[in-house]
Formats: structure tokens, C-alpha cells, sequence
């Protein structure tokens, strides 16, 4: 494996209800016909699985979640994947272009109040409760039907129905000490996030984001507590450091090139570094995917 493949909509889209900007399809079915996507990749769309049926595991952003019916995952553009089935899937995929709401929601940031779309994979997988479940399972029957009419009398309908399985996700997300989660809509920390997408590479420090943002550092300190519960800089350092894992997985890539890339000022220092956050080397964790990668 030397590059992790990347898939967009149209590459994806054939046996299936779907258009340049919106695929639809049973799950089961749609993997047979892509089984290539059991292997790591990554989408430039997003992305979600709602599974009826199945066991194994599922692999997101190098954290491995358990495949049970009724749980429901999230993917943003650009985020690693991989699937380990032991018993036959089934449910409901849809994946849909970052353009697919953009002239239906006046509020282009909208999604960013769920936390399942900041892109952290912790985040990203819901087990619903029964009640939830028979919901979701109504709305991805419904958005299933709409999308293989020919022509749908209410085209927007399917973005209605998509926006409740959000809703009603949201209800059952949780967060320390068993608190429903609080919107993450802040516009503080929706620049924040932005930024550090931005400009992870370039900016290791809290105070360089919060000078771009207007505000003390302690202020966004404290925000990123509220909404993560992790520490500005734990926030900043999550980011180098799934791009760095990232760019492991690149096998072309010199571990010179990837400090480098990061914007270390040598390699020791980013070995210390992914060696302190991940308690492994950067060539063991890179020995650890390729392994991994053959195994699949």
C-alpha cells in the first residue's frame, strides 16, 4: 500500500440511486459492489452508515469501533476508514457532496452544531436506543424510496429527512458523565476548528489561533473545555497528529518528510512528539497499518 486511495461520489455511484452530489443505497448491496472500500481509503465527501444487521468492526481515523445494529457513523470529507466484517452487514449508506446543502441551508456552517461532522472520530458513532432506531430505520427507508423515483415531486424532501436522522442522532449523543452533549455551533469555536484545519501545519500554539481569533487565550481555553473537554492545545495537537498518521500510512513518505511536512524542526523533535501522544514510534505505528493492510 503506498498511498490510502480516495474516492469521490462519482467513482462510487454506479448500482446504486445517486447523483453527482447524493448516493443512496442498502448497504449490503453496496458493499459487495465495492469491496475494494473494506480495505483504507478515504472519501472527499461525507459520508454515513446506519447498520440492521452485521458484526465485526470498523476502523475510523486509527480507532477501532465494534459494528452492532443500530449504530449509525458519521465521516467528513478527508478522514481514514477502513471495515472488518465477521457476520453479513446490512442497513442503509448515504453518502452525500459538501454542496449537496449548501442552497438549502441559509447557515453554511449549520452541520458543524453536530458533533459527528467536527471530525472526531471519537465522536463520529452512535449506538441509538431501540425508540431511535425504529426512527432512523422509517426516515432511511423513506430517503431510500424518494431517491429511486425518477423524478421526486419534493426534491428537497430527502434533505428534510436527512437533517431529522440528524436531529434525532443528536439526541442520543453523550458526553462526560453521561450529559447530553451541548451544540457546538459557537462561532468562536466554529473559526477555531476552521483554523486549525487551516493551518495545523504552520500553528502548534493556543495563542496564535486565539490572536486570529480575537480573543485571550484563556477564553478559548476554556471554550474548547466546554465543547470538547480537552484543552485548546490538546485540540491543536490532535490534529498534527492525526495528519501525521495520515502521512504514515503513505508509504513514499520519509519520516524526515512527514516532520518537515508538520513543520518540526527535525525529526527527533516530531518522533518525541508522536512517541509522547501515542506511547509508539512513528515507524512502529508505521509497521503496525502496513501489517494491517496485508492482513485485510
Amino acid at each position: 500500500m503506498k498511498k490510502i486511495p480516495l474516492y469521490d461520489i462519482c467513482t462510487i455511484k454506479e448500482d446504486a440511486f445517486a447523483s453527482d452530489e447524493l448516493l443512496v443505497s442498502r448497504f449490503a448491496p453496496y458493499l459487495k459492489t465495492h469491496s475494494a472500500l473494506c480495505k483504507v481509503h478515504r472519501h472527499n465527501f461525507f459520508h454515513l452508515i446506519y447498520f440492521t444487521a452485521g458484526s465485526g468492526s470498523h476502523y475510523l481515523d486509527f480507532i477501532n469501533f465494534k459494528v452492532t445494529p443500530g449504530q449509525i457513523y458519521f465521516m467528513t470529507p478527508g478522514q481514514v476508514h477502513s471495515w472488518n466484517f465477521k457476520t453479513g452487514p446490512d442497513g442503509y449508506v448515504i453518502n452525500f457532496s459538501e454542496n449537496f446543502f449548501r442552497s438549502f441551508l441559509a447557515n453554511p456552517a449549520y452541520l458543524e452544531q453536530f458533533s459527528f461532522f467536527l471530525g472526531v472520530a471519537s465522536k463520529c458513532v452512535v449506538n441509538l436506543p431501540d425508540k431511535a432506531q425504529k426512527k432512523v430505520q422509517l426516515l432511511m427507508e423513506q430517503i431510500l424510496n424518494e431517491s429511486g423515483k425518477e423524478r421526486s415531486s419534493h426534491p428537497d424532501i430527502i434533505k428534510l429527512w436527512m437533517l431529522e436522522v440528524f436531529m434525532i442522532t443528536a439526541e442520543h449523543t453523550q458526553v462526560r458523565d453521561g450529559k447530553p452533549e451541548q451544540p457546538t455551533g459557537h462561532p468562536v469555536w466554529t473559526g477555531f476548528k476552521k483554523l486549525v484545519d487551516e493551518k495545523y501545519m504552520l500553528l502548534h500554539l493556543p495563542r496564535d489561533y486565539a490572536s486570529l481569533l480575537y480573543v485571550s487565550p484563556n477564553y478559548l481555553n476554556n471554550l474548547c473545555n466546554r465543547v470538547t473537554g480537552k484543552s485548546a492545545g490538546a485540540v491543536i495537537r490532535d490534529r498534527v497528529l492525526l495528519e501525521a498518521k495520515r502521512m504514515l500510512v503513505n508509504m513514499d513518505m520519509q519520516i524526515s518528510e512527514i516532520a518537515n511536512q508538520l513543520n518540526f524542526t527535525d525529526p527527533s523533535h516530531f518522533s518525541k512528539f508522536f512517541k509522547k501522544e501515542t506511547h509508539d514510534s512513528p515507524e512502529n505505528f508505521r509497521k503496525k497499518i502496513l501489517s494491517n493492510s496485508i492482513n485485510q
